[in-house]
């Protein structure tokens, strides 16, 4: 073989070997890239718990009439009323009240619940986030931060509460269960 011959098969294997170790580095490059980014990725993910808190199933059966079940929902409480009737029928007609009994939110009873018996809002006071407590003159709730009173519909009748208690979203699955959220 002549000397040329010889310079150019070592020049070819000289690039066949450099195009191998480029090709390598970048598929390890690639890998490390990937391996990199995913916990980054992942943590973009809500985590188990989270994804747990996004709803809460509640045994309602337990709930006697006239009483009412506080549970947690994505970290803040939440009241269940099993309304009597004599609640639901109040409430009904204070959809139109006026003078002292007048809403400041208004919103009639019948928008506020799915099925009349049940009350479902969340138990955080409108005005600065205190947790009010049953008692007032209107049959519902009293937050004992600043005295703003809700009635058992979980409207605001008196305070500096400037809305109505939230209802968050809320299906009833039978009728002994219902899903928050």
């Amino acid at each position: 073989m002549s000397n040329e011959v010889k310079k150019d098969t070592k020049d070819l294997l000289e690039q066949d070997r450099r195009d191998f170790v480029i090709g390598a580095t970048q598929a390890v490059g690639a890998v490390g890239a990937v391996c990199a980014a995913y916990p980054f990725v992942k943590s973009m993910s809500p985590a188990e718990n989270v994804k747990a808190l996004s709803t809460t199933e509640v045994d309602i059966s337990e709930i006697a009439e006239g009483e009412t079940k506080t549970v947690m929902w994505r970290g803040r409480p939440v009241f269940i009323r099993h309304r009597t009737a004599d609640e639901i029928s109040a409430m009904e007609k204070d959809d139109a009240a006026t003078g002292e009994r007048a809403l400041l939110d208004p919103q009639t009873d019948e928008s506020r619940v799915q099925k009349k018996e049940w009350l479902v809002t969340m138990a955080v006071c409108t005005h600065l986030g205190c947790v009010p407590m049953e008692g007032g003159n209107f049959d519902g709730w009293l937050c004992p931060c600043h005295g703003s009173q809700f009635d058992a519909s979980g409207r605001v009748r008196r305070g500096p509460a400037p809305t109505n208690l939230e209802v968050p979203p809320y299906t009833f699955l039978d009728d002994s269960t219902i899903k928050i959220g």
